[in-house]
């Protein structure tokens, strides 16, 4: 396994490792997300208008993915853990980050089919992984990072050149 030792001992793998956590949460907050629409909005169940249901699974998922990003992703990064206040605000920055990632996919996926005329699920993917690095490096720039922590703190096992 030459290849992961490599990978490994990588500069960048502290945040390549944070990424990918990001994703997993990402992943989860999927799963909420078309629970609780499934829940609200199918006829079988509540029968809820779409629209309405989909506001509340998008913040039932956004609220899901910032405490596993708050507890796992960005672990050790949030100043004041433990302070309601400091969360709250951290809460606040990821909700307005992820609406601000919402609008960037969407603006990405109507120029990938409209003017390039891409496949739209293609123009999708491609949307939502520009959006997942969009709302990673803010989320690390502005809702985890502490000004008086040095480099090496904010990305666990980089070295000092």
């Amino acid at each position: 396994m030459k290849s992961v030792s490599t990978l490994a001992n990588f500069e960048l793998w502290p945040l390549f490792r944070r990424y990918t956590q990001f994703c997993i949460v990402g992943g989860s907050g999927l799963v909420v997300d078309m629970g609780i629409i499934w829940l609200l909005a199918d006829p079988s169940m509540l029968g809820w208008n779409l629209t309405l249901s989909k506001v509340i699974a998008a913040e039932i998922a956004i609220f899901n993915n910032f405490l596993w990003n708050d507890l796992w992703t960005f672990r050790g990064l949030g100043a004041e853990r433990s302070c309601w206040l400091a969360r709250l605000i951290r809460f606040g920055k990821f909700n307005l980050i992820c609406v601000a990632g919402i609008a960037l996919s969407v603006l990405l996926l109507n120029v990938q089919v409209y003017w390039l005329h891409m496949n739209v699920y293609l123009a999708n993917f491609l949307s939502i992984v520009a959006a997942s690095v969009w709302n990673f490096f803010m989320n690390l720039k502005f809702g985890w990072s502490h000004k008086a922590k040095p480099q090496t703190e904010l990305m666990p096992g980089a070295r000092l050149r």
